[in-house]
């Protein structure tokens, strides 16, 4: 372990670092966005899942692009570009009194999104060693984790539910981020540098052909976007069910609550749960998590006492963690070499998930209410598992070879 810790490079460290201030200030105000619009602008649960899948919309398209151009013009200018615009962004949220407004800088914080994310993943498989590439993706997940552990603690306590200035904090963040990667591209002047040469020999169009005609991977990608489905309603369907309820007391305290649990358990059980997963293909995980992520869907229809909501919590992040510990390093192994940025990149349509699942969720919420709780879990859980055909198509084909 410490052998492959001594290989991380200073820049890798810095993404990771990063990464827990971003996702700590990202969870103390993103997720309780839509318990924020119901409670203090009145908007309907339909206009709340718009708003909440428009950042997921726009990311689907624009992930693509950005994976690709970050293999043309360099990874650098991408990232630099998209943490600075995303700090404006928090600011435009801090600022927004409108629907129609929180609509727009939610379509431009899923937009800067997706041009970091699968860049940044992308620069951490460029510079690390391929025997570090599992230790590296599962160190920037746990990042994450850590960094949504403190944050919906910090969003509850600020009052984010009532209030929208927390955004200010999150927008300094992100610029202090940008700051250090500044300063660390200087010093890496040969990293992230342009690729000019990728650029005049495939077109956009091109490396969409490419990823298009890779079967494991189209596989794969299907697969996810019915898996990311089920995870999206976590933060989006679950919260405005907490709110709605009213059998539930303290919806937003229990709701911040199960955010927090969440990531603890990903914590604590991420990496015991990769270690028994790498024994197996990477697909494997991701089946298997489906399964556990469908399940608990169910459970929260079944059950409304919050012991059982925390139980399925558990069980839900034990799906995710074998969900999301791998796909990094599956993608990575399917990707071609020269083509990374664009496989990270168009990896992100999985996140039509996360658009179809607050549409949906608000849907069923105003048409069948909260009263109908075992129907609306059932019909999200069941869609949820249809990503389990197409992941076992790309299990079959990879052990084929």
């Amino acid at each position: 372990m410490n052998t492959y810790l001594k290989q991380i490079h200073p820049l890798s460290w810095t993404i990771i670092i990063g990464t827990i201030f971003g996702r700590m200030a990202t969870t103390m105000s993103i997720p309780f966005l839509s318990i924020y619009l119901i409670k203090s602008l009145g908007a309907s649960p339909t206009q709340t899942g718009i708003v909440v899948a428009v950042s997921s919309l726009i990311g689907v398209f624009a992930s693509f692009y950005g994976g690709y151009i970050s293999d043309v013009i360099g990874r650098k200018k991408v990232m630099l570009i998209s943490i600075f615009g995303w700090s404006l962004v928090f600011v435009g949220f801090a600022l927004a009194d409108r629907i129609w407004i929180f609509f727009l800088m939610n379509a431009l914080n899923g937009l800067c999104r997706a041009m970091f994310e699968p860049t940044s993943r992308a620069l951490l498989a460029d510079i690390t060693p391929q025997e570090s590439k599992l230790l590296i993706f599962n160190l920037r997940y746990a990042a994450i984790n850590v960094g949504a552990v403190v944050g919906p603690i910090l969003g509850l306590q600020m009052g984010v539910a009532n209030s929208n200035g927390v955004f200010y904090i999150a927008g300094l963040v992100y610029f202090c981020y940008g700051a250090v990667l500044v300063v660390q591209f200087l010093l890496n002047k040969e990293i992230g540098a342009a690729n000019k040469e990728l650029g005049n020999r495939i077109t956009l169009t091109g490396a969409l052909k490419v990823t298009g005609k890779d079967r494991v991977f189209i596989f794969v990608l299907i697969g996810m976007i019915f898996c990311v489905f089920g995870y999206g309603h976590f933060g989006s369907t679950l919260g405005q069910f907490m709110e709605m309820n009213p059998r539930i007391e303290d919806g937003v305290k229990w709701f911040s609550y199960m955010l927090t649990m969440n990531a603890l358990v990903v914590l604590i059980v991420q990496f015991p749960v990769v270690k028994i997963a790498s024994r197996f293909s990477p697909v494997t995980p991701l089946i298997v998590g489906s399964a556990f992520i469908s399940c608990s869907l169910l459970v929260f229809g079944i059950f409304e006492s919050i012991v059982a909501f925390m139980l399925s919590v558990v069980l839900f992040t034990i799906g995710e963690v074998l969900m999301f510990t791998m796909t990094d390093v599956l993608v990575d192994r399917i990707a071609k070499p020269e083509l990374r940025g664009t496989y990270f990149g168009m990896f992100g349509f999985n996140n039509l998930g996360n658009v179809m699942a607050p549409l949906l969720g608000g849907f069923l919420l105003d048409v069948i209410g909260v009263q109908s709780a075992l129907l609306i879990f059932a019909i999200i859980a069941g869609c949820s598992a249809c990503g389990i055909p197409f992941l076992l198509l790309a299990h079959r084909r990879l052990k084929q070879g």
